[in-house]
């Protein structure tokens, strides 16, 4: 179910993504709005789940997670049935920042984020090549990021 969002809503919400750490105050006189019906609105989409949450973006070079992997996982018929399985040990693993179940020819999509090649190999055979019921890994090193955002595009 998606939530009704006014247009004093998703400007909130692109403040918000923009910059967490301003005031309800900061945010109500950049939209147009008293501080209290501002504040009320923020904590309404924090009780609907429209606002997730708030975190600190870090930049992973600064903290020498210079390699990137796009992983494409495909699982054998025996893994298949072992799903549940198979995502609980992916969550497990910190150097993976995204997984998706995809339609087509893989089965899953994996973001990883490690210090180098070397680094991810480590993580290929002692962690990932280790979870039950893989088939086959697609490995493919992002070489430089051209666009990069955790902002959603909620202006229309």
């Amino acid at each position: 179910m998606h939530s009704e969002l006014d247009a004093y809503d998703r400007r909130i919400l692109a403040l918000l993504q923009e910059d967490a750490s301003l005031s309800s105050a900061q945010i109500a006189e950049q939209v147009g709005l008293s501080q209290s019906p501002c504040w009320r609105r923020i904590q309404r989409m924090k009780e609907e789940g429209v606002i997730r949450g708030q975190v600190t973006l870090l930049d992973r070079k600064k903290i020498g997670l210079n390699t990137q992997i796009f992983a494409e996982i495909k699982l054998n018929a025996h893994g298949r049935s072992n799903f549940t399985e198979f995502t609980e040990a992916i969550r497990g693993f910190p150097e993976v920042l995204e997984c998706y179940v995809l339609m087509g020819a893989v089965d899953f999509l994996l973001r990883i984020v490690t210090a180098d090649i070397e680094a991810y190999e480590r993580f290929f055979f002692e962690k990932l090549s280790m979870v039950p019921g893989i088939q086959e890994v697609n490995s493919i090193v992002a070489l430089s990021e051209i666009k990069s955002t955790t902002s959603l595009p909620v202006m229309r």
